[in-house]
């Protein structure tokens, strides 16, 4: 990541997090991955849906140490995540979905996240489920059930500055940007 982009990042970090959340037992932690969108983004706001696989590590606070993956839109333990969805373009966008952090000591975090876009830019705030039920239909036809709890920040709050970076910039004027990197600081932790 460039040093000034580094610098907003690590400043929008500390305006997302709540005021007190490092005291009150939070930590924050570098993000990379990708999203894959269903509808590639262009010039023109339109719905899309996509999903996101990122790895969490460089973790401070009470996450030091500590590495994790994020994912939404996926599967979880062989079942479907739900399918985040959105509206925008690349200049701007709004989304919101579920997504499933699996830290390496084996706590799991759900979050419920919305996301606000405005070029490169991307501010994710949102707050941590205690569980989550996930479905599945078997190859018989019956559907099965696993519910995933919180073991890590249950009631508190999620957030960060992230940077949309797709890999070649001018396809915003093509054929749209079907793949893009994301890139920032996610902040967790509870709320005293």
């Amino acid at each position: 990541m460039k040093k000034g982009l580094m610098g907003l990042v690590v400043a929008g970090a500390l305006m997302v997090a709540p005021s007190g959340a490092m005291a009150a037992g939070g930590g924050v932690c570098a993000l990379n991955g990708t999203a894959n969108f269903t509808t590639p983004l262009g010039m023109t706001a339109k719905d899309f849906g996509y999903s996101f696989h990122g790895t969490l590590d460089n973790c401070g606070g009470s996450e030091s140490g500590l590495t994790g993956t994020v994912s939404a839109g996926e599967t979880f333990n062989g079942y479907p995540e739900p399918k985040p969805s959105g509206n925008g373009s690349c200049g701007s966008s709004k989304t919101s979905g579920v997504s499933f952090v699996q830290w390496s000591d084996g706590k799991t975090t759900i979050v419920d996240y919305d996301t606000t876009g405005a070029a490169a830019a991307v501010a994710l705030t949102g707050t941590v489920l205690p569980s989550y039920k996930l479905t599945r239909t078997e190859p018989d036809g019956t559907v099965s059930t696993l519910t995933v709890t919180t073991t890590r920040y249950a009631g508190g709050y999620a957030g960060g500055p992230l940077a949309f970076e797709p890999p070649d910039p001018t396809a915003c004027n093509g054929a749209g940007v079907a793949t893009a990197g994301i890139q920032g600081l996610l902040g967790t932790g509870t709320q005293s």
